[in-house]
Order: C-alpha cells, then sequence, then structure tokens
C-alpha cells in the first residue's frame, strides 16, 4: 500500500476544469460562481456567490456538479440568518427533521436545524455535546438506518487554535484497497454504534455496553454505491464498538483495524480552518470527517442541517 501523495485531479477523477463544467450550465454567467479546488484529495472552495439569495436553476445544477466531483464544498464570507441556511440547503434535497439526538430550544424553533455548540442559549458553557473534544473520525448520523445525504456546516463563532474539520475521500480509500482486504470485506456489513457520540460519549438512555458484538445500531454494507454517482465507497462509520457480524469478536477487530488504518490515511484527507462565515457542505455517502480538539472554555457556536439520505446498498 503506497503513502505517496495523491494530487486532486487524479483523486477527483476528472477529465475536465470545475471551471468548464460551470460554463457550460452557466454560459455568460460563468464569471459569478468561481471553483477552486484545494490542494488535496477532495474539496474545492466556490468564490463569488452569495448564498443568502435563491439560486436559480442553472447554478443549483452547476454546484451540484462541484458537489459530486469535490465531495466537499466550502462558501467563505457569507452572512446568513437561520432561515436562509434551511434554504441554501433545501435547494439540493429535503431537509431532514426531527432525527437528531441532541436538540436545543433554537433547534426546537427552526425544525431541521441543529446546533454544534460549546455554549447554550444564554451563553453558558454546555455540558452536553462534543465539547471541546476531537471528535474522531465519523460519517454523520450513520448510526441511523437511513442516514442523511449531505451536511450544510455554518460557522457563526471559532476558536482562535483548533477546532479545525479534517475530510477524508472515501471513494480513494474504497478504489486503493489491498487486493485481499477488498476480498475480506466483499459483501459483509458493519454495525454503527448508536450508543456513543463522536467524542465517544455515551448518549442519554443507553448502557455502556463493552462487548462490540452486543453493539446496538443499524447494520450497513462496508461498501456502498454512491446513489448519484455510481461509485463505490467505503462506509465505516466510527470506528469505536463497531462489529462485523459472522466474524468472531477477534476477527471482526482485526478486519476494522485493517480498513481504519487504512481509510484514515493522511494522503486520504484534506482539513479546512474555519472562519467566521464559512459555510461547508459535505457529501456524506462518500467522505468521513474528524474535528480538532480546541481550548476548553473557548466559545464555539456552529449551525449544522442536513438532507434526506437513502438506506445504503
Amino acid at each position: 500500500m503506497s503513502d505517496s501523495p495523491i494530487s486532486p485531479g487524479a483523486a477527483r477523477g476528472a477529465p475536465r476544469s470545475s471551471q468548464a463544467r460551470i460554463e457550460q450550465h452557466l454560459h455568460g454567467a460563468a464569471a459569478a460562481l468561481d471553483v477552486v479546488p484545494v490542494d488535496g484529495p477532495l474539496g474545492a472552495e466556490i468564490r463569488g456567490l452569495d448564498i443568502a439569495q435563491p439560486l436559480d436553476a442553472a447554478t443549483i445544477r452547476a454546484i451540484e456538479d462541484a458537489w459530486s466531483e469535490h465531495l466537499v464544498l466550502v462558501f467563505r464570507d457569507q452572512h446568513l440568518s437561520i432561515a436562509q441556511h434551511l434554504a441554501f440547503a433545501a435547494q439540493f434535497g429535503e431537509i431532514l427533521e426531527g432525527n437528531q439526538t441532541s436538540r436545543t430550544e433554537l433547534s426546537h424553533q427552526h425544525r431541521g436545524l441543529l446546533e454544534v455548540s460549546t455554549v447554550d442559549g444564554q451563553g453558558r458553557q454546555r455540558e452536553r455535546g462534543l465539547g471541546s473534544a476531537e471528535a474522531f473520525w465519523h460519517t454523520d448520523m450513520s448510526y441511523k438506518a437511513v442516514p442523511p445525504a449531505g451536511s450544510f456546516l455554518f460557522s457563526r463563532e471559532v476558536p482562535s487554535v483548533g477546532g479545525n474539520t479534517c475530510f477524508s475521500n472515501m471513494y480513494i480509500a474504497y478504489e486503493t484497497l489491498p487486493a485481499d482486504l477488498a476480498r475480506a470485506i466483499e459483501g459483509r456489513s458493519a454495525v454503527h454504534d448508536e450508543s456513543r457520540n463522536s467524542a465517544g460519549r455515551m448518549r442519554p438512555g443507553y448502557v455502556d455496553e463493552r462487548d462490540p458484538s452486543k453493539t446496538p445500531g443499524p447494520r450497513h454494507p462496508l461498501v456502498r454505491t454512491h446513489p448519484v454517482t455510481g461509485r463505490k465507497a467505503l462506509f465505516l462509520g466510527r470506528r469505536p464498538y463497531s462489529f462485523v457480524p459472522g466474524l468472531d469478536v477477534t476477527a471482526s477487530e482485526a478486519l476494522l483495524d485493517r480498513l481504519w488504518a487504512h481509510a484514515s490515511q493522511p494522503r486520504l484527507a484534506w482539513c479546512h480552518q474555519w472562519r467566521v462565515g464559512d459555510m461547508v457542505m459535505w457529501d456524506n455517502r462518500c467522505t468521513m470527517h474528524r474535528r480538532d480538539e480546541f481550548e476548553p472554555g473557548a466559545r464555539r457556536v456552529m449551525h449544522r442541517t442536513q438532507t434526506v439520505g437513502t438506506v445504503p446498498v
């Protein structure tokens, strides 16, 4: 297995430049939408677009094309109300409502919105949620039978140091699997733990079960086919307490350890350094992400909404 860097063009498998694709859709209006790939195996920044305003059909199609190609899109320097945030996401799919494990007063007022925040509505440090700890590699809400298709995260307050989000390309993770590992997971699924969050904290109402074979949660295929692109991607969810049915615990742990060592290679990832006013949208069906830790007590206020997905197959 090679540890050599993966060039952005090779990673995305793009026969044409992003700008050429935008021009195809927008013709003379192409100058208003500039797609700039990041230096990594996924991710691009879209410049010159005010996403607080409704988008026309051609712009939506162009963004969807860029999303399929780059998997993660960044819109900098945006000024969004909560209603505008929700309206932007709704242009790319049905908003997912009532599927959160941690709800706040604000999310009750705005269905489909989740606060990912270190402070509550009165500015006090929250005791629940992710806190300031590292959020390990994961796919959003893969512990649901129908995980979301896309996530749309908007930054309202960010810490001065840390709290960055890294993304990993699960298309490439699958396509570069060693042959024996690809054979070992063919037709297999994994249980996705619903009892713990991305920082490893127990969710309310669950018992701390340490036997992976008893992990509560749905089964999803280890390799899923993207419903839009048709490409195959690893679909791993979270590492702790995952389990591969049909194997004993020792064999399951060994197989998952190999998969995760491969999927979490730095060469598959790119990290986004947040600024206030960033909107980042990513495709949950072919990426994983993690968050760096940051100083305890620092304020980090993010708003997230998601679009409805399909059963992984």
